[in-house]
C-alpha cells in the first residue's frame, strides 16, 4: 500500500524533530524488586535519550539529513546530553540550553531476564515551550516534521506552518497532554503507544480504537506499537499488522525501542517505500536497538540494517 500523501521532493533536511531529549540512568537488576526489599544492581550506565531527539539520531545514523529543536538544561546532565547529541551530526541550530534549568532525567530499572523496563522521570518546567515560544523557523525545513506532542500548543503552531509549506507532520504520542486534541487534526502520520488510542477514544479494542481515531481527527495513517508483538497500522480502510523481529543475541533493554521504531518507519517513508516495507524497517530498527543498554547505543547504520534484513529473509527461506 502506498502512503496517502506526497512528500516534498527535496528540502534542507529530510526530517526535523521537535520535542524531548533526556539523560537516562539505566539500572540493570536481576529481576524487578518486590516492595520494601533491597536488591544489588548488576550494571549502571548513563546514556542520552528522549523521544524526538532519539528518532532524529536514528534517522541520522541511517544516512539521512536531520535537525532537532528542543531544550537542554545547563546542569551536568544537560551538558552531557547536549554533547552526546551534537556528536551524532544532527543539526542543532535550534536546540537551546536553558540557563539554571535541570535537564530532563529518567531512572530506568531494567529486568535482566527480558530487558523490559520501568521508567521514573522528571522534567523541569523551564524546559517547556509556550505556544508563542515555538521555533517556527524550523517547521518547514524538512520533508517531515516529527513531534512527540509534549507542549501541544507549541507543536500545533509548528504543525500549522509545516502543513502550509507541504511538509508531512508525523507524531509519536503515548499520553494525553493539555491541548493535545487540538493538535491531532494537524497530524498526517499518528503512531502511538499501545494504550494511546484507548486513552483518546475510550475504546478498548485496538482495531476499533484506531478506526475511531482516524474518523475523529482525519489523520492519513494511524497506528500503535505493541512491543514484542510488533505493530498495527490502519490506512485507507485497511489494517496492516507486522510482528517484531527477534533481537539478535537476546533483548538487553527496551528503552527507546518506540523511538527507534519511528526512526525506521520514517526512514521507509522518506526512502519512497510502501507502508508494509516501512513497517518492516521500523520493526527491524527497534529490534537492533534492543541489543544494548540505552536508547541510542545500538541504533543501526544503514549497512547494519540491510545486513539484518537480508539475514532475516535468509532465515525465513531455510
Amino acid at each position: 500500500m502506498r502512503f496517502p500523501f506526497q512528500l516534498k521532493p527535496r528540502e534542507i533536511f529530510d526530517a526535523v524533530g521537535f520535542g524531548l531529549n533526556a539523560v537516562d540512568h539505566l539500572i540493570v537488576v536481576p529481576e524487578y524488586p518486590s516492595f520494601d526489599t533491597k536488591v544489588r544492581f548488576l550494571e549502571h550506565q548513563q546514556t542520552p535519550g528522549g523521544q524526538a531527539a532519539t528518532t532524529m539520531v536514528a534517522l541520522q545514523r541511517l544516512g539521512l539529513r536531520t535537525a532537532y529543536a528542543g531544550r537542554f538544561g545547563s546542569d551536568a546532565e544537560g551538558q552531557f546530553g547536549f554533547a552526546a547529541f551534537a556528536a551524532e551530526g544532527v543539526d542543532h541550530e535550534f536546540a537551546e540550553i536553558v540557563d539554571g534549568a535541570r535537564n530532563q532525567v529518567a531512572f530506568i530499572l531494567i529486568d535482566a531476564r527480558n530487558g523490559e523496563r520501568t521508567i521514573i522521570w522528571d522534567r523541569d518546567e523551564r524546559l517547556s515551550y509556550a505556544a508563542d515560544e515555538a521555533p517556527l523557523a524550523i517547521a518547514a525545513r524538512g520533508r517531515i516534521l516529527h513531534l512527540d506532542a509534549h507542549d501541544p500548543p507549541a507543536c500545533a503552531r509548528l504543525a500549522h506552518v509545516a502543513r502550509e509549506a507541504g511538509t508531512i507532520v508525523t507524531a509519536d504520542i503515548d499520553n494525553i497532554y493539555d491541548g493535545l486534541l487540538d493538535l491531532l487534526p494537524l497530524i498526517d502520520v499518528l503512531i502511538g503507544s499501545r494504550e494511546f488510542p484507548h486513552r483518546v477514544t475510550g475504546i478498548a479494542d485496538e482495531r476499533a480504537s484506531l478506526v475511531e481515531l482516524k474518523a475523529r481527527y482525519g489523520c492519513g495513517l494511524v497506528g500503535l506499537t505493541k512491543g514484542a508483538e510488533g505493530a498495527l497500522i490502519y490506512c485507507e480502510g485497511q489494517f496492516i499488522e507486522a510482528r517484531a523481529f527477534p533481537v539478535p543475541g537476546g533483548c538487553r533493554d527496551t528503552t527507546g525501542s518506540g523511538d527507534a521504531f519511528h526512526g525506521g518507519f520514517l526512514y521507509g517513508l522518506l526512502s519512497g517505500e510502501d507502508v508494509e516495507t516501512s513497517l518492516k524497517l521500523a520493526n527491524a530498527v527497534a529490534a537492533l536497538k534492543c541489543r544494548a543498554l540505552g536508547a541510542r547505543t545500538a541504533l543501526p547504520s544503514k549497512n547494519e540494517l540491510t545486513d539484518f534484513l537480508l539475514g532475516a529473509q535468509t532465515s525465513c527461506l531455510q
